[in-house]
């Protein structure tokens, strides 16, 4: 909990929306999680979270993202923040995990909006209402995801839940519509700290005033997407735009088929994770999907930040 005090000052960057490893016979695999949590950290992410949608979290039992947001947090050990994701479709689980979160030293927790109800936007805010007033001093971000969940939170809502309860800090935006960035940030001013969640959207985000990029994209590509987000910072606008465009058919790979299938099947052929293994109802890549992948695995492979003691011919962005 290190960071939890000065969210504006600490929540910046590149954060790593890391997968949930599983062993061969599909249970969690805490060590692969750990391994993943320490090649992150030595990659340059500045920050880490698990239980978002790459994570799976909707073929997990409440204990089983439990456990793994106390492998995450206890493995983080304060180097870097941890944003957990807590969120689910019932607020019991939902205050099960944020205190669970709470407890384990998370830095902030991670509400998805919830999904298959379609809640109106007077019961976006008062779910949200009552998780924070539940949880006083720690720092919310709102996730919205509307391709996953059938809802989107609109600016207004947004603006008018950053305005009333100081522990709600920020949002990441998983939205095509660049218009909804802004209108968020309108609405609820500069104060307010906004991640992009599409790969693609991250460098543009940034121009509008967003603080960086919770992403799917540095599980296979840390060094390089922290790098895009350091080079932004420094005012190197050709760097940033080189790696943005550099890494456009990686970002595809994650999505040659549902994520995090293809992450996952990469990951597992460097060695950095035991198993490719996806919980039903997703299943591994296809043999169709699998050239896609190393199609596209070669086209981006400059990208690719290497793995220890993996001797493939990649080099580093």
């Amino acid at each position: 909990m290190k960071f939890r005090s000065d969210p504006a000052k600490n929540f910046g960057g590149s954060f790593a929306a890391m997968f949930t490893p599983f062993t061969e016979q599909g249970s969690v695999d805490h060590d692969s999680l750990r391994a993943m949590v320490e090649w992150q950290i030595a990659s340059g992410s500045h920050g880490v979270t698990i239980g978002g949608s790459t994570g799976e979290p909707g073929a997990q039992s409440v204990e089983e993202r439990a456990e793994a947001i106390r492998t995450v947090a206890a493995a983080t050990a304060d180097r870097v923040p941890f944003l957990a994701g807590t969120g689910t479709a019932q607020l019991p689980e939902t205050l099960e995990l944020t205190q669970v979160a709470v407890d384990a030293g998370a830095d902030a927790s991670m509400i998805i909006t919830p999904y298959y109800a379609r809640p109106t936007q007077e019961a976006l805010y008062q779910w949200y209402a009552t998780i924070a007033r539940e949880f006083p001093q720690m720092p919310f971000i709102i996730y919205n995801v509307p391709s996953r969940t059938a809802v989107d939170i609109a600016p207004e809502t947004v603006g008018r839940l950053f305005k009333d309860f100081e522990n709600i800090v920020g949002i990441k935006e998983t939205t095509k519509d660049f218009e909804h960035f802004s209108r968020v940030l309108h609405l609820a001013g500069k104060d307010l700290l906004v991640w992009s969640g599409l790969e693609l959207l991250c460098l543009p985000l940034m121009a509008l005033g967003g603080v960086g990029f919770i992403s799917a994209l540095a599980n296979i590509a840390p060094k390089a997407s922290a790098e895009m987000y350091n080079a932004w910072i420094e005012g190197d606008l050709e760097t940033a735009q080189r790696i943005h465009y550099g890494v456009h058919p990686l970002v595809d790979l994650l999505f040659a088929e549902t994520n995090p299938a293809p992450a996952k099947w990469l990951m597992a052929q460097r060695g950095l994770i035991a198993s490719d293994y996806v919980r039903p109802p997703l299943i591994r890549p296809t043999e169709n999907g699998l050239k896609t992948i190393n199609s596209l695995l070669l086209a981006g492979k400059d990208y690719l930040t290497p793995v220890p003691g993996n001797h493939e011919n990649s080099q580093e962005a």
